[in-house]
């Protein structure tokens, strides 16, 4: 059959409509073509692909937690793509020495967590403006940082960022304060680092895990030597305050920060009877660092982290602010070949054996997150695009709780909660 030139032109005319149409049909597109920036919104289960009766077995299982005396209380937070999908509280936030209900917006000291949330993404930022490289060794930043020497060939081996961020540079994984104070007469950060710089090696960079909040300790100084900026006032700069997360902060007590701290759940009751509120629970953070600590000390509550990780989740942008380029977030999410057995990425745990608090369900290696000692913990899991947010205090008031069964549990139940 012929076709007409009327015909053939009607045809062009309507491919060209059907293509404009698909165009402005597509999510977040307007009228030039171009994506529209991604808005954190509250929806309910259903709206984010979840249902909200497997979502109540969680609300059991916590509930059944603080029955137990495990923790006192608790926040969960879901998200799932741009969407709050759940948001609970649950129990108290304090028992001691009144009894205090938890609420959804309740700051907790993150500790750990800090690690990930607070070093690792000022890190990665500073990595992607060209600041470092990961396989530069620290003693470029860090003027006499000992390198690991070969016990039976005497050969030294150097530790590099990546070592520092992955966990695998052979520091010790802890120092208590009171070792720096015999050793050095003060309690100063100077004598803190001097102590890292020359202490034992515990292996050949790479060749093993080791969890070291001195790994992280190191990276602030080198921070503050490339910025000019502490910890505290970097990341408060160039995350907290970018990404709008306006319950989030280092040291809100000693920053006087009054809003703040009428929202903080206490941790650990002290020998003199008072608990510890606003001040960072870490020995080494709160002492030592006076709360500028690169292993801990971050402040925060689930609606700011659940800003936090949707931005993470949407390769670095949420609400038209923007904390890291999305290849960066692939870098720092994925674990190094070098080090793959070993299961830790930048800054993140992926499947190392502290990673029970991703549960069973998530995926085994692309899921991402971290725990802090006092009960927190954040999950993302890039491909189902859904992290789980639990926040416990579970140190308050005598550091006996325990959560790590709580964390998979809880993990489990949202991942199957998944329907669409």
């Amino acid at each position: 059959m012929r076709v007409t030139f009327m015909q053939r032109s009607a045809l062009v005319a309507i491919l060209l409509l059907a293509f404009v149409c698909g165009l402005s049909a597509q999510p977040g597109a307007n009228r030039k073509g171009s994506l529209k920036p991604l808005t954190l919104v509250k929806s309910t289960p259903e709206e984010a692909g979840l249902s909200s009766a497997n979502l109540l077995r969680a609300d059991e299982i916590i509930n059944e937690a603080i029955a137990e005396k495990s923790i006192p209380g608790a926040v969960l937070a879901v998200v799932r793509g741009n969407k709050l999908a759940y948001l609970k509280a649950y129990g108290n936030k304090q028992v001691y020495p009144d009894t205090v209900k938890m609420t959804p917006n309740t700051i907790f000291d993150m500790a750990s967590c800090s690690k990930s949330m607070g070093t690792a993404i000022a890190m990665m930022q500073l990595l992607e403006r060209g600041y470092y490289r990961l396989t530069d060794p620290v003693k470029m930043y860090i003027e006499g940082f000992e390198p690991y020497v070969d016990p039976q060939t005497g050969k030294k081996v150097d530790i590099r960022m990546v070592d520092l961020l992955t966990h695998s540079s052979g520091l010790p994984p802890y120092v208590a304060p009171d070792i720096i104070k015999k050793q050095y007469g003060n309690d100063k950060p100077e004598s803190l680092l001097d102590w890292i710089s020359h202490c034992k090696r515990d292996f050949r960079p790479t060749t093993d895990f080791q969890y070291s909040c001195l790994n992280f300790i190191t990276l602030a100084y080198i921070l503050e030597k490339m910025t000019g900026m502490t910890l505290t006032e970097y990341a408060q700069k160039n995350i907290f305050d970018v990404m709008g997360m306006k319950n989030t902060s280092y040291s809100p007590k000693a920053q006087g920060k009054s809003e703040m701290m009428k929202l903080i759940a206490p941790t650990e009751k002290q020998a003199d009877g008072s608990v510890l509120l606003g001040e960072v629970h870490d020995p080494l953070a709160r002492v030592i660092n006076k709360g500028n600590s690169g292993n801990a000390g971050v402040f925060s509550n689930a609606e700011d982290i659940a800003i936090l990780v949707a931005a993470l989740m949407n390769g670095g942008e949420i609400n038209g602010a923007r904390v890291l380029g999305k290849a960066t977030i692939e870098i720092m999410s994925s674990v190094p070949k070098e080090t793959a057995k070993l299961g830790r990425s930048l800054g993140w745990d992926n499947y190392s054996p502290y990673a029970s608090n991703n549960g069973n369900i998530l995926h085994p290696t692309k899921t991402y997150g971290h725990t802090g000692y006092t009960g927190t913990s954040i999950v993302i899991d890039p491909v189902n695009n859904i992290s789980v947010i639990l926040l416990t205090n579970r140190v308050h008031p005598e550091d006996k709780g325990g959560v790590v069964r709580l964390r998979a549990l809880v993990a489990n139940v949202v991942a199957g909660s998944i329907v669409r």
